[in-house]
């Protein structure tokens, strides 16, 4: 697929106003081009009058296929990732702020950095193009790029927090065709340029849905994940409180990771928690939880105390491949590669099978 590199700056000035121009008419206004798009899709009204918003289908991944996945929207920014029915073992969402889930260890815990940024931005029910003024985001075109054998109009929303995509609606159909972004994978590590498209577009209640997706690395041109839609369901009423964490009585592990979780900031917190909980429990195994906290920090960008924790765990168990390969991480995570290769290697002595810690040690340079 071959796109406008709108990034490099002498193509975003002379290029794309060349594209836009072709030289004879100038392209549309952002507004007239938003207004075609909420047109084409069925209309002010029919989109206005969309209150909520029931996603099913099944969503693939390298290596992972959920069937049944279920994506939840609602007026005015609410969101669940997960079944409103049922607890899963992994549901997230946003409820005035962003919170994800995980049944084992047994944990909630509220985001920020680029895991709240990646949840929030997605809560609009129809989309970034429409309402965006309420959205506190800004759109301005940027010229004519071709998504596949499509001309498109390139408009980039600028949203409130500075983050910024790219979204391309079609010349001819004014559907939304795609959409590029960079941002860490699943919030972690670096950033990546990515494009979604949009295909199998069909009629829910007289508005138009995209009900296939696709996200692909543009450097590589790898597919990240896709979610086939197999049912939409609009304007269902629920109760506010669907869209906030599973509330349930916490074992004194569940609340010693929370704890530590709340605390990622402040490593001399960090650290008497961990001593006062393993001085009150020692007969608690904490290793595998002290795993799942230590890679959230690292999603907040807590390195520091990240590091700590990690540090601490495999210490207390060095013969545990998973506490090597979350230390081997918190060092390559803080540009400490010697220090990190050392530990995926640890990690792979103490278990052959380690695949996480295979693929970790594959994607580090080269020592010199």
């Amino acid at each position: 697929m071959k796109l406008v590199d709108v990034t490099h700056p002498i193509l975003a000035f002379v290029g794309l106003s060349l594209l836009a121009t072709g030289g004879s008419a100038p392209l549309p206004s952002a507004e007239a081009i938003v207004a075609h798009y909420i047109d084409a899709i069925g209309g002010r009204t029919h989109v206005s009058g969309v209150h909520s918003l029931v996603v099913r289908g099944t969503y693939t991944e390298t290596g992972m296929t959920m069937n049944g996945a279920v994506l939840v929207k609602m007026r005015p920014w609410y969101k669940l990732v997960g079944d409103p029915e049922r607890t899963a073992d992994f549901s997230e969402g946003y409820d005035g702020s962003a919170w994800e889930y995980y049944r084992d260890p047994g944990i909630v815990l509220r985001t920020v950095g680029p895991a709240f940024a990646a949840s929030r931005h997605g809560v609009a029910i129809m989309g970034p193009l429409v309402d965006a003024d309420a959205q506190g985001s800004t759109i301005r075109v940027m010229g004519l790029a071709k998504v596949g054998d499509r001309d498109a109009y390139q408009l980039r929303v600028h949203m409130l927090d500075g983050f910024e995509e790219d979204e391309f609606v079609d010349t001819n159909t004014w559907l939304l065709l795609a959409a590029r972004k960079v941002a860490p994978l699943h919030a972690y590590g670096a950033g990546i340029a990515s494009e979604t498209r949009w295909t199998d577009y069909r009629s829910v209640e007289g508005v138009l849905f995209a009900f296939h997706s696709e996200e692909v690395a543009l450097a590589t041109g790898k597919t990240l994940n896709a979610f086939q839609t197999t049912a939409i369901e609009v304007n269902r009423s629920f109760d506010p409180a669907v869209f906030s964490p599973p509330v349930f009585p916490h074992t004194p592990l569940q609340a010693f990771l929370e704890r530590l979780f709340a605390e990622r900031e402040d490593v001399r917190a960090v650290s008497w928690s961990r001593h006062d909980f393993r001085h009150a429990y020692p007969d608690v195994d904490t290793d595998e939880g002290v795993q799942v906290i230590g890679y959230q920090m690292l999603k907040m960008g807590d390195t520091a105390a990240a590091m700590f924790l990690l540090e601490q765990n495999a210490k207390a168990y060095p013969r545990s491949s998973g506490a090597a390969f979350g230390l081997g991480r918190a060092y390559q995570t803080a540009g400490r590669l010697t220090a990190a290769r050392a530990e995926f290697v640890r990690a792979l002595a103490l278990d052959p099978a380690n695949e996480r810690a295979k693929t970790a040690l594959g994607a580090l340079p080269a020592p010199r």
